[in-house]
């Protein structure tokens, strides 16, 4: 009997076009074939698993003989491209109408409201590149200690500040009535507050992000896995993706790297349940910036740690990596982009070589979870488990 599983989100690692990417500008996009084009990529454990041999995943360049995994790809069936929408939607939940976005920046009176109860004015109001615009009015923003507010094509609510200028509890109280602002008219998946430094002549941003998300609107995976009395880890942002629902204990991460750590300490607990990792550095660090090396490189240093992962596991253990959405890092903009997630399921109770094909929805793999944690006691409101067709 399965009594722990683990999900790591290599965030962004999207593996092609979904047939409705043109609706969203992403006609052509393929993260990982595009990195691939780009960049060497040396990923002998992930191949291995069978990464290479989903339909499609970089053009077949990576077909492995002998997979050791199960392996599919999942459409998303909710409308949208963003990290909410991808990671609701793989717990359970189908996101009809895609949370509100800001392309030509926020309304004037929300603005005007937002200065009024922050005591501060703010500088930006536009989409932008996070790493671009602290760097254009950074110094205004020393200067006036006035925040940098800006959006993407997610619908975010972005509060950038030097944390000389702004201290870091105080930029966290900002966030917390931008949230509490961003409610009916106004609605927003997110706000995220981005705390920087100076660090030698350059502006940094730092590990100490805090995302403030809504609520999921019903009980996903993670609460039905609580539910039945067992453990759900979060790990990175995954708390503030589900803005603490259904989570039991979170764990704050500073990077990919810290990601893989603080997953292996917790698979060194004993406990029944779920982690769930997010790693957010492929997207925030390599996709957002269009940098196809360093995302080639970012994915190898998790290749080389993910033996240490299969290491801590038990032989009841499952794990699942998967994606949430693309960002493909060749594409126009600094956006995500809407795309086919890779799914790769390992453990010592997993059929080897099992090809799920593709599935109809990312949801598939929170029905499974469920499914295999609550002894099919509960059901995500959408998916179909695979259970029976990847445990010997």
């Amino acid at each position: 009997m399965i009594k722990r599983i683990t999900i790591i989100v290599l965030d962004s690692l999207g593996i092609g076009q979904l047939p409705d990417a043109a609706k969203f500008g992403d006609e052509g996009t393929d993260t990982l074939g595009h990195i691939l084009d780009n960049y060497k990529l040396d990923i002998p454990n992930l191949r291995k698993l069978g990464l290479g041999n989903i339909d499609g995943a970089a053009g077949g360049r990576m077909i492995t003989e002998q997979p050791q995994g199960a392996f599919g790809r999942f459409c998303e069936k909710s409308s949208g491209k963003d990290t909410i929408t991808g990671h609701w939607e793989i717990a359970g939940i189908y996101t009809d109408v895609p949370f509100k976005t800001y392309p030509d920046g926020f309304p004037q009176a929300l603005m005007e409201e937002f200065t009024k109860q922050t005591g501060r004015g703010y500088l930006g109001n536009c989409t932008a590149s996070g790493t671009e615009i602290i760097e254009q009015l950074g110094e205004e923003h020393e200067k006036t200690g006035k925040v940098i507010v800006y959006t993407s094509a997610d619908s975010v609510f972005q509060v950038a500040a030097n944390t000389d200028v702004v201290p870091l509890e105080e930029l966290y109280g900002i966030c917390e009535k931008a949230r509490a602002l961003l409610t009916g008219e106004y609605s927003c998946g997110r706000v995220i507050a981005r705390p920087y430094i100076i660090q030698n002549g350059t502006r940094v941003r730092t590990a100490d992000r805090r995302d403030y998300a809504v609520s999921p609107p019903e009980d996903t995976m993670l609460d039905f896995v609580m539910q039945s009395g067992k453990h759900v880890y979060a790990i990175g942002k995954i708390r503030d993706i589900f803005n603490g629902k259904g989570v039991t204990e979170a764990i704050h991460t500073e990077s990919n790297d810290d990601g893989v750590t603080k997953t292996i300490e917790t698979l060194e607990k004993k406990f029944e349940g779920l982690i769930f990792t997010n790693l957010v550095d492929f997207d925030s660090k390599y996709g957002h910036r269009r940098d196809p090396e360093g995302y080639g490189r970012a994915i190898e240093e998790f290749d080389r740690r993910l033996p240490e992962i299969q290491d801590a596991m038990n032989k009841d253990d499952i794990l699942v990596l998967c994606s949430d959405h693309g960002n493909d890092p060749v594409h126009s903009g600094w956006d995500h982009t809407r795309e086919y997630i890779f799914g790769v399921i390992t453990g010592e109770q997993i059929i080897k070589g099992k090809d799920l094909g593709t599935r109809t929805s990312f949801a598939d793999i929170g029905a499974t979870v469920t499914d295999i944690l609550t002894e099919g006691r509960m059901k995500t409101s959408i998916g179909k488990s695979f259970r029976s067709l990847i445990i010997k």
